[in-house]
């Protein structure tokens, strides 16, 4: 089984036309994703990478069906086009985009309130269920199919992992980047919910940052509902108070946004906490063991 994206995936990328979306949408099909739409407006009747182009999402979706958008649109677009995309009823939106103005991320996020679309992103490496789709820029290539599911705010740092887990033979069921800025579409605890109830997650790996309180809800969402071992890591242990790091929102402002009262709120509500992310593969080795679960 698998979330969000699958072989069921109808792909449409907007922005097809860019030296960005045409190289990664060339890696999505060449990883067997259907893709059967871009969008770039001006530009509709053309093809790109052997798809067809289109000057709107609700023509794209009209004509092909596709039920889930990838965006490699600029940042200053980028919120219209995920507004566009929500407008057309696109189910799952994958927003890419580094630098998206974190207030028009509020506009979106008030916007999908109530509504059945799930927004990934933005700042996010994607989704990919190995074997079966490919929506992002995640390297398909240290993936293999199998029952853990991942969940990273960090994009490099999660294919260290996933790297880890398919040397010892250990294969994902699906792969989310959630994205590392402040405000982002689906949450942790959203992610977490959607692997507790996938019957083909035995167990899940989650990958944090510090900065802000999304891995406190997570373990508030574990102590109360999850059912299925979770591994934590979190980055950025040794950064001094008030240094921003590689994302928007992985800077520490208060007692909460550290490594350590994370690590502590994700112990106490019964995960496997990772030191070094030398070791993620090493114990969701033994924690699947232990488990009987692999």
């Amino acid at each position: 089984m698998s979330i969000l994206v699958g072989s069921h995936t109808r792909l449409l990328v907007q922005g097809i036309t860019g030296r960005e979306g045409a190289f990664q949408t060339q890696r999505c099909i060449e990883y067997g994703t259907s893709v059967v739409a871009g969008v770039t407006p001006g530009r509709g009747g053309e093809t790109a990478e052997g798809v067809p182009v289109f000057d709107t999402v609700a023509e794209a979706v009209a004509k092909t069906e596709a039920n889930c958008s990838l965006i490699f649109v600029p940042a200053p677009f980028a919120a219209d086009a995920v507004l566009e995309a929500a407008y057309a009823e696109v189910p799952v939106i994958i927003c890419i985009t580094e630098g998206v103005p974190t207030m028009d991320m509020v506009r979106v996020r008030r916007f999908l309130r109530g509504s059945a679309i799930t927004l990934i992103g933005p700042n996010c490496p994607g989704v990919i269920t190995p074997g079966q789709a490919r929506a992002g820029i995640m390297p398909a290539n240290v993936f293999a199919p199998g029952n853990v599911g991942v969940i990273s705010r960090s994009g490099t740092l999660v294919y260290e992992a996933v790297a880890q887990l398919t040397a010892r033979g250990i294969g994902q069921s699906t792969c989310v980047g959630v994205g590392g800025d402040p405000v982002i579409g689906t949450t942790q605890v959203q992610a977490l919910r959607l692997f507790n109830e996938d019957p083909g997650t035995a167990a899940v790996v989650l990958i944090g940052e510090i900065g802000g309180v999304a891995e406190q809800q997570s373990a508030e969402f574990i102590v109360s509902e999850m059912k299925k071992p979770v591994i934590a890591f979190i980055a950025g242990a040794t950064a001094p108070p008030g240094r921003r790091m590689g994302h928007a929102g992985a800077i520490i402002a208060g007692a909460a946004g550290t490594a350590g009262a994370k690590k502590e709120a994700l112990r106490a509500a019964g995960a496997t906490i990772v030191d070094s992310p030398a070791e993620i593969g090493a114990v969701t080795e033994q924690i699947l063991r232990s488990a009987q679960v692999r």
